[in-house]
């Protein structure tokens, strides 16, 4: 049997759709949207393929409030006395000491304020004088210069110092003249390097300045000084002082020395022969730290009769900063190794930034006290 019945007319089937349509509705809304997400799926897929890099991650940008990067400045500290200096070049200066007098001749001394470390002992006769170390600073009037003793050659040698001196006892004179040592001996080197002053008379006349001696330091070859600087601290003034008037007798009243602690600056005002001690410049000295080292100390017959003090080895000593006194050991192992200072407990002791003031006060007969 052949059916001879008619096709079905595309308007016919879109006309039964939009009944079904009309009759269901929400089937008609859950088709539509499965569609659209499948649609959005694909999409997605079409334009990851091609338009990220394989195995890229994709990276999702969050803007952000830069925040500033604080760097911290650089700060440099003298390796003599510990104080802030304004670059590295400054703490590659080489180390200058300097023979001061002490005599009441001397006195008031020019540049002992600005000396980073500076060492008193005995020359002659009960007479002190200093070994006064530079680095950083630079006074333009320094003296009255004087002559070397073999200790304080011994002294500065720790720190690689070029030592400048006007003369000397003859055993001072041949051991810095061996080629051990970096030798300023301004009687040798002319009178370019120093002058005579003409308000003073000789011997306690002999002036200099740093622009002579680093000319002289430098056509010797010293451009930089290495050794093993002291452990330095940030110093604060004790709550509980025990230490603020000290009086070291090293050899009569001409010569002892007695230090008045101010808590405002942190510092000891030094006082010499019942007046101030006096940089004729800068006005009264006052180191940050003093230390009295007890030392042996003989008199010897060398080309005529000398001072003698023992430099190596070990001894009592006394530090005195911030107000507090604090028993310690010195230590000094060879003539060209450093002084050093320990606790009770063998540990270095660390020493407040600034000048530093090192008394040698004979075993014999010196003595130190404080309240």
């Amino acid at each position: 049997m052949i059916d001879v019945t008619p096709p079905k007319s595309a308007h016919s089937r879109w006309h039964k759709i939009r009944a079904w349509i009309h009759t269901h509705p929400q089937r008609t809304y859950a088709i539509v949207g499965f569609c659209v997400i499948v649609l959005a799926f694909i999409a997605a897929a079409v334009v990851y393929v091609f338009a990220v890099p394989a195995n890229k991650p994709i990276h999702i940008s969050v803007t952000k409030k830069p925040v500033p990067k604080t760097i911290p400045p650089v700060v440099y500290y003298s390796p003599l006395t510990g104080v802030k200096v304004p670059d590295e070049a400054t703490t590659k200066l080489p180390v200058t000491g300097i023979m001061i007098e002490n005599s009441p001749d001397a006195r008031p001394q020019s540049g002992l304020k600005q000396a980073g470390i500076v060492y008193e002992a005995i020359a002659e006769g009960g007479i002190t004088r200093f070994l006064a170390l530079y680095q950083e600073a630079k006074p333009q009037l320094i003296g009255p210069v004087r002559s070397l003793r073999m200790y304080y050659l011994d002294w500065a040698a720790g720190y690689q110092a070029s030592i400048t001196h006007f003369g000397g006892s003859a055993a001072s004179l041949t051991e810095v003249g061996n080629g051990n040592y970096r030798n300023l001996d301004l009687m040798a080197a002319g009178g370019q390097y120093y002058w005579r002053a003409t308000d003073r008379y000789a011997p306690h006349n002999v002036y200099t300045t740093f622009a002579k001696l680093d000319a002289l330091n430098t056509k010797k070859g010293y451009a930089t000084s290495t050794f093993t600087p002291w452990p330095r601290q940030d110093g604060k003034p004790s709550a509980t002082p025990n230490a603020t008037s000290i009086d070291i007798h090293i050899s009569g009243p001409l010569y002892d020395s007695h230090y008045a602690y101010d808590a405002t600056t942190n510092t000891y005002l030094r006082n010499v022969d019942g007046k101030p001690s006096t940089d004729r410049e800068d006005g009264q000295i006052a180191p940050t730290v003093v230390v009295a080292m007890k030392v042996d100390m003989s008199t010897v017959l060398q080309d005529g009769y000398r001072e003698d003090i023992g430099t190596t080895g070990s001894g009592q000593a006394t530090i005195f900063q911030d107000g507090i006194a604090t028993n310690a050991t010195w230590h000094k192992n060879g003539r060209m190794d450093p002084l050093t200072f320990t606790d009770a407990a063998g540990k270095e002791i660390s020493l407040d930034r600034g000048q530093t003031w090192v008394v040698a006060v004979p075993n014999s007969n010196g003595s130190i006290s404080w309240q």
